[in-house]
Parts: structure tokens; C-alpha cells; sequence
């Protein structure tokens, strides 16, 4: 594992969540909600996702008063505690360059409520925003990002999961092969991409292209258990002008990957036909599923080896390492050998982080050593190996989650734990 900076000299954000406004997406999205998590994360800064909507806007007012820090907020009954930054996910429909069924999702920041209302005017004459909490329009996203930095120059703007097939910059299906064909005279004002939950800064290093922007991983929470899964450390204190300028600069500390083999689109394949395919294997049988005949999904990893012009393994100079992690919660039910929502493994999570702090913490700062003294041992092997990558990964493909294993099957679960540790498993 990489030498970290110290714990004091960097903050965690998570720039792109959504609200319980948008489809798909848990009730508990709430900002009292997200505040109580985001802290039991560890997170400093975290994104309200959702501002697109007028309900929402109307519960961002109720519950959210400005953070000393200009730019950003506060929940209003825990003025102290996380940092909430105005956000909001975009989806633009449309055709360009030929092409008829261009989709791309875009992450906007803001820094201002003021300023959240003068997009959402302009926003509602061009659609409907109460449909969703992630708001769908027919025009070129090129002409989205004009539109934003006429209302503020301060509007932060991030292509979001670049790689995923479906509705993304690089899309298979509905993307470009450059940015500067996506965005056109607009790309100058982008700089900063995400990579998404099925993609990893290194998998974005084998383009050339893409070395002049900065790279973000975030969570895409559409429930609050899932905030974090993917983050950034930023040095100094939270500010949005803070954020903002790491973001021009590329001046992040490190980022905090999910495995992008566990996400839902890493590798091709074809979900009702159950195939699984590398992008070798893909090529070999023609791009088409060999149990119904019709073309495979293509994933994430094959869209990057076709635009690809270094090899795996490379590494830019300068850039900020990335760190693959396991939420913990998902290391406590491997360990207990029970599912990550049961109680059994809930109670544990939560007697954890009252002993240890939060999570982040435990699984990048606190000292092995350490844990043993607080932790069961096998929860503490667990951290141990997805700080050392000592895991067994199946790929995910074609809208199904990959599957990530610490412990070998045939690794038995001690018996009991020490005295001392009864009290998890009580």
C-alpha cells in the first residue's frame, strides 16, 4: 500500500450522490440522513446530488444553512459537522457528428443556492424538472456547459462516468471518441472527468489524451450505505474555491477507488444468456453472444482498449495515486460470513465505528496494531488484505454487479472470538 499523507494534511469529499428524487434511489436520501452517514464515513465534503429539482431545492432551504467555508453548507441541526456542496447530475439526449442516440451525463457543481436557482430557471424552459431528480434534455451537452458558465464562471462541470456504455462521454453505444468531439469549442472549460465505478484512474492512464484532466472517483449514492464507496482526498481545508482550484490543477492527494472489476459494466457479456466475456474473448466469437446470437454488451474495459495508446500499467508522472478498498461493512459480512444488510452484521458495523471512528479512518490510517487491540481478528485480516489487494475477483458485465471475495470459500470462520472481542458478536 502507498505511503498516505498524514490524516491532517487531507479531507474526503464525495462529489456525486443522488437524492430519494431520483428514480432507482433509497428514501432515506435525505440531508439529516446524509449528514449523520457522510460523518460515520468520514467524509468532510459531501455532495446534496439533486438540485435540479424544485422539491428538493425547497428541503435544501429548510434543512441547509452557508458553512463558514463560502461555497458550501451545513445541516443547520449539526453546524459543526459534514460540508454538503450544491450538486446535481444531468442527462443530455441528443444527436451530433452523425450520430442520432448521443447520451451523456454530466455532474454540476455549484456555489450558491442563488445560483442553483438562476440554472434551474434557465433549465425549466428547456424541460421538465420534476420528472426526475436527474433531469433528461434534447440538447447538446456542449451547449449545457455555455449555458452554465453564463450564469456563474464558479460553476464546477464533470462529465460523469465516463466509460459507462449506456449514457457517458466514451459510451460504447452512445458516446464519443474524444473529448474535444463531445464538447467542441465548450472543452477548454472542462477539467476534470470521472471515472466511474467500472473504470479506475489507471484503466484512464492508457489514454494520452486524458493526461491534462484531472480524475475523480465518487460514489453515484443512490442509498446512504453506498456513500464514499468511491472518493477524493483533497489537501488543506474544505472551500469550494478549494475544490475548484485542486480540480484545475490536478492537485487532488490520492482517490479512493472502488475495485472497477465489481462494477456492473467492467467486462462484455450478455445478462440473459449469462455470458461472461473478456474483450479477447468478445473478439474471438465476432462481438456476438454464442447462446442467442445477438451482440454482447460491450464493457467498460474492451471501450478503453479500443481507444487506448499505452499499455496496461502505465503511469503518467505526477498524477495522484488511486486506492482500491472494500467498504467495510462488506469486510464484516465476508468475516461473519452473513450478508452486508443483516442486523447481525449492521450491529457490528456500528459497534466499530463507535470503538475505532470512521470508517475511512479504519480502513486507510488506523495501525493494524491498533485494530487488533478493538476489532475480531478476522475482521482485521479482512482489512489487512484489501489494503495488500489480496482479493479473488469475478468481473463484473452487462448490468450485473461483479463479485469480490477476501476470504477463500474453504476459510472457515473461527469457531468464537476472544473474550475480549464478544461484545461484536453479542
Amino acid at each position: 500500500m502507498m505511503k498516505l499523507p498524514l490524516r491532517e494534511e487531507i479531507y474526503f469529499a464525495d462529489l456525486h450522490i443522488h437524492s430519494r428524487y431520483s428514480r432507482a434511489t433509497s428514501k432515506d436520501m435525505t440531508i439529516p440522513t446524509l449528514a449523520q452517514v457522510a460523518r460515520a464515513k468520514g467524509l468532510s465534503v459531501v455532495a446534496t446530488g439533486d438540485f435540479t429539482h424544485p422539491d428538493y431545492v425547497s428541503e435544501l432551504e429548510e434543512y441547509l444553512i452557508p458553512a463558514p467555508e463560502e461555497g458550501l453548507y451545513v445541516f443547520r441541526e449539526d453546524p459543526d459537522g459534514v460540508r454538503f456542496i450544491l450538486s446535481a447530475e444531468i442527462s443530455n439526449i441528443f444527436s451530433q457528428a452523425g450520430k442520432k442516440n448521443r447520451r451523456v451525463h454530466t455532474v454540476v457543481l455549484a456555489p450558491s443556492l442563488r445560483v442553483v436557482k438562476e440554472i434551474n430557471r434557465a433549465l425549466a424552459r428547456l424541460g421538465n424538472l420534476t420528472s426526475d431528480g436527474r433531469p433528461m434534455f434534447g440538447f447538446p451537452v456542449k451547449d449545457l456547459v455555455k449555458l452554465l458558465r453564463q450564469i456563474s464562471p464558479d460553476v464546477i462541470i464533470i462529465p460523469a462516468h465516463i466509460w459507462t456504455p449506456w449514457y457517458s462521454l466514451f459510451g460504447a453505444f452512445s458516446g464519443f471518441d474524444s473529448i474535444e468531439e463531445c464538447f467542441e469549442e465548450e472543452t477548454e472549460y472542462i477539467h476534470a472527468l470521472e471515472t466511474g465505478l467500472s473504470s479506475d484512474p489507471a484503466m484512464n492512464w492508457r489514454l494520452s489524451m486524458l493526461d491534462r484532466y484531472t480524475l475523480v472517483s465518487n460514489s453515484d449514492a443512490h442509498s446512504p450505505a453506498k456513500l464514499a464507496r468511491e472518493a477524493n482526498a483533497f489537501y488543506g481545508k474544505p472551500s469550494y474555491q478549494g475544490i475548484k482550484e485542486a480540480l484545475l490543477k490536478d492537485n487532488l492527494a490520492f482517490t479512493i477507488e472502488f475495485y472497477p472489476e465489481e462494477g456492473k459494466y467492467h467486462y462484455d457479456g450478455h445478462r440473459n444468456c449469462g455470458v461472461l466475456f473478456s474483450p479477447e474473448e468478445t473478439l474471438a466469437h465476432g462481438g456476438k453472444c454464442p447462446v442467442c446470437g445477438e451482440p454482447v454488451t460491450v464493457g467498460v474495459m474492451h471501450r478503453v482498449i479500443e481507444l487506448a495508446d499505452r499499455p496496461a500499467g502505465y503511469k503518467p508522472p505526477d498524477k495522484p495515486q488511486a486506492l482500491h478498498l472494500v467498504p467495510l461493512q462488506e469486510i464484516i459480512a465476508e468475516a461473519l460470513g452473513k450478508g452486508p444488510q443483516t442486523q447481525a452484521v449492521l450491529k457490528t458495523y456500528k459497534q466499530i465505528l463507535e470503538m475505532a471512528g470512521p470508517e475511512l479512518d479504519i480502513l486507510l490510517y488506523k495501525s493494524l496494531g491498533e485494530l487488533k487491540e478493538l476489532l475480531p481478528e478476522r475482521i482485521v485480516e479482512g482489512i489487512s488484505r484489501v489494503r495488500q489487494g489480496r482479493l479473488y475477483i469475478k468481473p463484473g458485465f452487462d448490468g450485473v454487479y461483479g463479485k469480490i471475495r477476501i476470504f477463500e470459500p474453504d476459510e472457515e470462520e473461527p469457531a468464537s472470538p476472544p473474550p475480549k472481542q464478544k461484545s461484536l458478536f453479542a
